[in-house]
């Protein structure tokens, strides 16, 4: 399942790059809105609640980190790598599906085209921040995972 995890995030960041670029491209060329627009945010939000049924799966029933850091939260609390895995990790990442999908529902119901490109790049900029955040990178010291 951690592999699933690691190799979904690529799918994650990449559609969101691909979701955020053509939201930029909308607002400073002020270019209608299109099907490619809706669906770089929809795979975005697809790729997004995948890892999120994912993550859950390993953080309920297969991490030993999550395991670890729930059977004594206080401790966990005190340890900065079982604390962001059980605490971090998880809100960041709740947090930046929820502005995916709020972002989706609102291009959505939005009238015009500039108006729908302003609020793409909010909500999806915003989410993959916080996703670009919360990923343990290799080259974070104490939470570094692989590339793959």
């Amino acid at each position: 399942m951690i592999h699933l995890h690691s190799i979904l995030r690529w799918a994650i960041v990449l559609a969101g790059l691909w979701a955020v670029i053509r939201a930029l491209k909308g607002v400073s060329g002020k270019a209608a809105f299109t099907a490619a627009d809706s669906k770089a945010g929809l795979f975005f939000m697809i790729f997004c609640d995948i890892q999120l049924l994912v993550g859950l799966v390993l953080y309920f029933v297969t991490s030993e980190k999550a395991r670890l850091a729930l059977s004594n939260m206080g401790a966990a609390m005190k340890d900065s790598t079982l604390r962001f895995f059980a605490i971090e990790h998880t809100i960041m990442a709740v947090l930046a599906i929820a502005l995916v999908h709020i972002g989706k529902s609102k291009v959505k119901k939005a009238t015009s085209d500039a108006q729908k490109h302003k609020l793409a790049l909010t909500f999806y900029g915003i989410a993959l921040i916080l996703i670009i955040a919360l990923i343990p990178w290799p080259f974070r010291a104490a939470l570094g995972a692989a590339w793959f």
